[in-house]
């Protein structure tokens, strides 16, 4: 079946119509105009899931996985077909999921097992962290690799809170973020200073890395550290305010440095809060430069493709895609 337009049916937001350029690819700078391509529309490639995260591009296989994190499975969407089938099920809740420097998957199981785990090229899987110090993780969720295997994750306490999204379990560990080193597989404690850290993802030459606050008053911010080449974090610095209304989750870097953010509206801060649903673009200075509006909340997104300038997102009960002219700073095909 072909992907769906974003303008068809019942979910289509008011401002989508039948031309180019898309109005749902809403310009806020005159600098975002080189990333826009002219005939490329926003397009619905799956929907009736519960709740979508860590979407990850599986280049050598031509598909997408993305977990559905309510229904306790990893999902995989396939670009020849556009068929939609489980992936993994259970999936221990998984939330982000990334390919190290081999290909592997490497996800980050949010409950039950709480532990950053990689499916070898056999299928088997591995526990590569459940524990820091002797006390179990919270819930990892999100994780990115470096191009010298490192892997770093973040771990807060999101995902113990319910039985619908995670299972109900007592909290041992500070909100963190963790790195493990690619030689040694040492786990280090990188930083435990912000409330709820969430999306992570690293400037194109890894000299940075930019981490979600995704819990702090009164609105939810994106720092960035200075990375040292022990894997030390320094120069804490406020990249991005989401200045009340928005609600960052999963982040990513394009080639040239700009951040696209998975975004949702705070109903509690904004009347309207479905207008800021979708994917906010940030150039490396943190100025927003595009909003990308989706009828959906989206909470996390990834570049892949055969080329790798689609922009996939996962939208609470959906995924979208979009065509871009630029590419993701992230390349595992």
């Amino acid at each position: 079946m072909p992907p769906t337009p974003l303008f068809s049916g019942p979910n289509a937001p008011s401002i989508a119509g039948l031309r180019y350029p898309d109005p749902a690819v809403v310009v806020l700078d005159a600098s975002f105009l080189k990333y826009r391509l002219f005939a490329a529309s926003v397009e619905r490639l799956a929907t009736g899931f519960r709740w979508m995260e860590g979407p990850v591009w599986v280049g050598d296989g031509g598909y997408l996985l993305a977990s559905d994190v309510a229904s306790n499975r990893i999902l995989r969407w396939d670009e020849a077909t556009g068929a939609t089938t489980v992936f993994r099920e259970p999936s221990n809740y998984a939330n982000g999921n990334t390919r190290d420097m081999q290909g592997r998957l490497v996800t980050c199981e949010a409950a039950v097992t709480r532990r950053i785990s990689r499916t070898e090229h056999s299928g088997r899987i591995t526990t590569l962290a459940d524990n820091f110090e002797g006390k179990r993780f919270n819930s990892p969720n999100d994780i990115v690799c470096q191009s010298n295997g490192a892997i770093w994750f973040s771990d807060p306490p999101f995902q113990l809170a319910n039985d619908y999204e995670g299972r109900i379990a007592q909290q041992e560990m500070p909100q963190a973020v963790y790195r493990i080193d690619g030689a040694s597989g040492a786990l280090t404690q990188v930083l435990n200073d912000i409330a709820g850290p969430n999306g992570l993802c690293f400037s194109p030459d890894e000299r940075k890395l930019h981490v979600v606050e995704s819990r702090s008053e009164p609105s939810r911010r994106i720092w960035s550290y200075d990375v040292g080449a022990d894997g030390s974090l320094s120069n804490k610095t406020l990249l991005i305010d989401a200045a009340g209304p928005g609600a960052i989750d999963g982040i990513k870097c394009d080639a040239d440095g700009n951040i696209w953010a998975g975004w949702g509206g705070n109903g509690a801060a904004h009347a309207s809060p479905v207008e800021l649903d979708g994917v906010m673009v940030f150039n490396p200075q943190g100025k927003v430069i595009a909003h990308i509006r989706l009828p959906e909340r989206c909470a996390n997104l990834c570049f892949g493709g055969i080329d790798n300038n689609r922009l996939f997102m996962a939208s609470s009960h959906s995924i979208y895609a979009l065509y871009v002219n630029t590419r993701g700073a992230e390349i595992r095909n």
